[in-house]
């Protein structure tokens, strides 16, 4: 994995390295903390927050794309992490989910988040895309969602 000058882009060459950007995060979450993921499918959204739950003390083998469930929650570490997938919502639905209420009390992980109605000013986004045949692009900012290579 490494680390490129160029607005802080993070390369990571495998789930492993995109686990431990995830868990590198995690170190400095509290209850309340909100990441919002964007990526196309197979990015690496669910290995960093696998990474998430690793760095939070909870079992990432536990960790499964919640892209059915909806939200997907997991209990054992020094905070709970709320796992969710906007996938098959439209920006209406979204608010039906009471995300409000789950980031209150742990980590609230949301795959999709460009599926959300409105932005989320205080949240770290969190955006990973391909950049070869394992290679991931890994853009990490607290002020909105980080632009990538050509925006």
């Amino acid at each position: 994995m490494t680390s490129a000058a160029d607005g802080g882009v993070i390369v990571s060459r495998s789930d492993a390295d995109t686990e431990a950007v995830g868990s590198g995060l995690a170190s400095r979450l509290e209850a309340g903390s909100r990441v919002l993921l964007y990526g196309d499918l197979g990015a690496g959204k669910t290995a960093l927050v696998r990474g998430l739950a690793a760095g939070l003390g909870i079992d990432p083998d536990e960790v499964s794309s919640p892209t059915f469930t909806l939200v997907q929650e997991y209990r054992g570490g020094r905070l709970p992490l709320f796992h969710v997938d906007l996938y098959r919502l439209a920006p209406g639905e979204v608010d039906d989910l009471g995300l409000d209420a789950l980031a209150a009390d742990g980590v609230l992980a949301i795959e999709w988040a460009e599926r959300m109605p409105r932005d989320d000013a205080g949240a770290i986004h969190v955006r990973l895309e391909h950049a070869g045949e394992d290679v991931r692009r890994i853009a990490i900012d607290g002020d909105g969602p980080p632009p990538m290579a050509g925006e």
